[in-house]
Order: C-alpha cells, then structure tokens, then sequence
C-alpha cells in the first residue's frame, strides 16, 4: 500500500492548525496534526520542503521504518518542530492502517486498557468569586477533576485567566482556550513570583473550603519559578491535596526537580515542552515526576509517546497527555486511542474546541460523565473537511510573554 499523494493543509477556523493528509494508492487517508502554537508556518515549510518529498512511493504500512527513517537520515534530530512534523507522519499513518484493517487505532495498541479517559478541564477567575462560577460550571459541564488557575493581586494579566481585558474583543473565545493573540506583534503580560507565592495558597484553601476535599484539582505554574520557589510552593500546597502541581520551573533544568522532590510531597507533572524520551531519561530514570505532560503532536507521533509511557510505567510513573486547543482535533484523537490502551493512563487534558473547528474536523469521540472514548471508526476517527477548512486561511498569531514589574523578560 503505496503513499502516493501527501498534502499540507493549513486552516484557522477558531485558530491556526496544520494538518499532513497522506493518501495512498488504494485510496485510503491519513490525517496527522502538526501544529506547533505560535510557529506553525515552521513546521508547514519542514513538511512541504523537506519531508512530503521522502514519503511519496513509500510503503504506508511501515510506520517505525517510516519513523526511524525521518528522525535519523536528517541528522539534525529533535526539536520541536523536526518532532510535530514526524507526528503528523506518524498519525497519518496509523490513521490509514486501523482504516485499512477496519479497526480503531487502540485496539492495534493492544486493545482498551479501561472503558473511558479520565478528562480534566481548566477553571478560572480574577477572583475568588469568578473562580468559583467557572468550577461551577465545569462540573455542569461534566468534568470531575479541575485545573484552577486564578488572578494574582496587582497583576493585570496573568496566564491560564479567562477573563482578561486584553481578550475580551476575541469574539468572545475565552483567553485561556485561545492564548495566542492574532496580530503582528506578540502580547505583553506582567508578573510577580512572590505575589503569586503568597496568593495561590489562599485560593486552594478556599476553593477545598467551598468544594470539599474530594474533588480532584491540578494547577499549573507554567515554567515561571526558580527550583526552591517551586519547592516552597509544592510544600504550601499540601494540605489541599493537589492531582498534581504541573511544571513548576524551566522544564530544561532537570536536575532542579531534585531539589523540588526534597521538600514536597505534591505530585509532579512535566513535559509538555519535552519532545523525545530522551528529554525524560534523567527525570523518570530517579523519579522526579509523577506525570508524562507531553503531546502526542509534539513528542513525535503515536510510536514515541508510546515508547516513553512504557519507560514511564517502569517507575509507577502515569500519562498525563497535553491536550489544549493548540492540539488539533486529530492530535486529541490520537491521544484518546494511546491513553486507552496502556496501562499506566493517569488523565487526560481536554479543552473543547469551538464550533468552527468542530465544523473543519468531523470527530467520532464521545464524552459522557466526565470520561472521554475516541470511538469505535476504524482509523483515529476523524475526517476533515476541506472546503470547510479554505474558508479559514492561517492568521498570525503569538503566544504572550512576561516582564517583570523593572522590564526583565521572564518565562511565561
């Protein structure tokens, strides 16, 4: 079964996606997400210019071949966008084989481990009482595990809160579905690491004092803490009993989790900015996590983060697959199929995508209960349509960054 035409489609319906659909001579189609928030453009160029080439009149069967082959003959290994383009490959090609075997992808994973993902979804409020709505309605929603981010006295915009000014205008997609801001420039966002240290706390204890002690919350401090800021953070947290704390200082300084394990007892979880095993052998290897954060779009496919979960589940350590809106409805369903079948499934992140996206990517998972299931549609389930994605051409887009209250840039 021969790949006999691959396409690169580029849509923006409520934002900017990249698509690879590979389509073989037996008429069958792949589709693979290969967005990469912020810089789609790059990845678009390295699939057309560099890899499209190397795929026309290859087997479609030979997924870790195909693999193997697009990491190690470009040398230049790595990286985010050299990784989301072999997902695309990747997904596109299971996608075709669970197609031609007439199957979903899980059960050419080994069949379903459980009957349902848990899901989490992300709460936010400038304050308390905002906050306290968006649980609210999350858990109409159906979600039974939170992710609560919150406003930070003194700051004006801060990230993970729907309710900033700054986005208002945006058609009404709330800002934390939507952070890349469309326009030439990117936004400019403030920040104080020891206001949010005193700050965040407070909100735990409020949120257990009107929610109760069973309702499972994350909360993410996206990168922005030194290794004994994150340290005094995990410790002050305790006593609410977090799912976990996720990403607490620059993910590229792994030794620094070290310390953070030395002085809490909060679970860890890290790894959305990681691309390869390789990024994950030191941390999993002496147990400094809890959960795998990655992608499935952007850690090389189907194959890899499979390969890294199974390294994981060596040391009880669990998924816990990125899944924001900047992850196409194909990466999500790529997700759902992994995270079904191994064994070591934590949760899944689910944020839902807007009605024109779901108008682009005809989708077959269902959610019900606060669980998702990718379907029973051979292939990952998805189907795109492409006169419904040319009636949104790419828009440039940039996600924001921080500056200190003296002007220094600081990690976002």
């Amino acid at each position: 079964m021969i790949i006999d035409r691959a396409e690169v489609i580029v849509t923006s319906p409520d934002r900017n996606f990249v698509t690879l659909k590979l389509t073989t001579d037996e008429g069958l189609t792949g589709l693979g997400d290969a967005t990469l928030n912020g810089r789609e453009l790059a990845v678009v160029a390295y699939l057309k210019d560099h890899v499209v080439p190397l795929l026309l009149g290859r087997d479609a069967h030979r997924i870790e071949d195909t693999w193997q082959f697009l990491y190690r003959s470009a040398y230049w290994r790595r990286g985010p966008v050299t990784m989301a383009a072999i997902a695309a490959v990747d997904m596109a090609l299971w996608d075709i084989k669970g197609k031609a075997a007439g199957m979903p992808v899980y059960q050419l994973l080994g069949g379903a481990s459980r009957n349902g993902l848990l899901a989490y979804g992300h709460a936010s409020g400038k304050d308390n009482e905002a906050l306290f709505d968006s649980i609210r309605s999350h858990q109409e929603q159906g979600y039974k595990a939170i992710r609560v981010q919150t406003g930070v006295p003194g700051l004006k915009s801060i990230y993970g809160i729907a309710s900033n000014a700054t986005y208002e205008a945006m058609e009404g997609v709330r800002y934390d579905h939507e952070p890349a801001q469309r326009g030439a420039l990117p936004n400019e966002e403030d920040w104080d690491t020891r206001s949010y240290l005193r700050h965040v706390p407070t909100v735990f204890e409020a949120v257990r004092n009107e929610f109760g002690p069973e309702l499972p919350l994350l909360h993410d401090a996206h990168h922005r803490l030194t290794p004994i800021q994150a340290a005094k953070l995990g410790k002050s947290l305790e006593p609410y009993d977090l799912f976990w704390l996720e990403d607490v200082s620059p993910a590229e300084n792994q030794e620094a989790l070290r310390l953070v394990r030395q002085h809490t007892t909060t679970p860890l979880a890290i790894g959305e900015i990681f691309n390869t095993v390789w990024d994950y052998q030191q941390i999993i290897r002496e147990q400094l996590i809890d959960y795998v954060r990655s992608a499935v779009t952007h850690t090389g496919g189907i194959s890899h983060l499979k390969k890294v979960l199974d390294y994981a589940s060596q040391y009880q350590i669990k998924s816990g697959m990125h899944g924001p809106t900047d992850i196409s409805p194909v990466g999500m369903a790529a997700a759902m199929h992994l995270g079904l079948s191994i064994h070591n499934f934590g949760i899944q992140e689910y944020m839902q995508h807007g009605a024109k996206t779901d108008r682009v990517f005809q989708q077959s998972f269902t959610w019900e209960g606060g669980f998702l299931h990718p379907g029973d549609r051979p292939g990952l389930g998805v189907e795109l349509d492409t006169d419904e994605a040319g009636k949104y051409p790419y828009v440039q887009a940039y996600l924001p960054y921080n500056r200190l209250a003296d002007g220094t840039v600081h990690d976002w």
